[in-house]
C-alpha cells in the first residue's frame, strides 16, 4: 500500500493556467481527509548570464501587489508537450529578446509540492545576442534589467529580490560550478 491512497478526486476551478483539485484520500493508518492539490504544467527558467552580469526582468506581481525582480521564466500552457529546452529558448526570447548561442541544463526542482504539483527546469544561457522582445499581453509591464552578479546576490542577501525560484535557480547553478 502507498502511504496514501486517492480515494477519489474532484475538479473544483479549472482554467488556461491552472486546475484546483480535491481528493478524498486514505492514510496507512487508515484515517480519511482531504489534499487540494493545484495543477499546473511545468515551466522553464533562465539564467541568462553575460560575463560577470546577468539578465532578469522585472514585472508587477498582482497576487502580492508589488513589482519584482526574476529571471526570465515561464510555462506554456496551450503547448504543455514542449521539450523544456524549447521551452526556455522561447521563454528568454519573448521575455527579453535574448537569444542564447548556448543553453546549458542546470537541473529540475519543484516549485511548492505540499500543495502543487509544478516543477522548473534551469537553464543557464549564454553567448547572447539582442533580439526583439516578444511579450505576451499579460507581461505588457515587463522590463528587462542587466545586473552585475554581485548586485543580484547582494539584492537576494537584503530581501529585495523574493522570487523563490530565482534564487535556488542561481544557487543550484553556482552550487554545480555553472557560475
Amino acid at each position: 500500500m502507498k502511504d496514501i491512497e486517492t480515494l477519489e478526486s474532484k475538479v473544483v476551478y479549472q482554467n488556461k493556467w491552472l486546475t484546483l483539485r480535491e481528493d478524498k484520500i486514505l492514510r496507512a493508518s487508515g484515517k480519511e481527509g482531504i489534499y487540494g492539490v493545484v495543477e499546473k504544467p511545468d515551466f522553464a527558467i533562465i539564467i541568462p548570464i553575460d560575463k560577470d552580469h546577468v539578465y532578469l526582468v522585472e514585472q508587477y506581481r498582482y497576487t502580492i501587489g508589488k513589482r519584482q525582480i526574476e529571471f526570465p521564466q515561464g510555462a506554456w500552457e496551450d503547448n504543455p508537450n514542449a521539450s523544456p529546452l524549447t521551452l526556455a529558448a522561447g521563454e528568454l526570447r519573448e521575455e527579453t529578446g535574448l537569444r542564447a548561442g548556448k543553453m546549458e541544463y542546470v537541473g529540475f526542482q519543484y516549485l511548492a509540492y505540499g500543495f502543487c504539483n509544478q516543477g522548473y527546469h534551469i537553464f543557464l544561457a549564454s553567448e547572447l545576442s539582442q533580439g526583439k522582445q516578444e511579450l505576451d499581453s499579460e507581461e505588457e509591464d515587463l522590463k528587462v534589467l542587466k545586473m552585475p552578479i554581485e548586485e543580484f546576490k547582494n539584492k537576494i542577501i537584503a530581501g529585495e529580490i523574493q522570487d523563490a525560484s530565482s534564487c535556488n535557480a542561481f544557487g543550484l547553478a553556482t552550487l554545480k560550478g555553472f557560475i
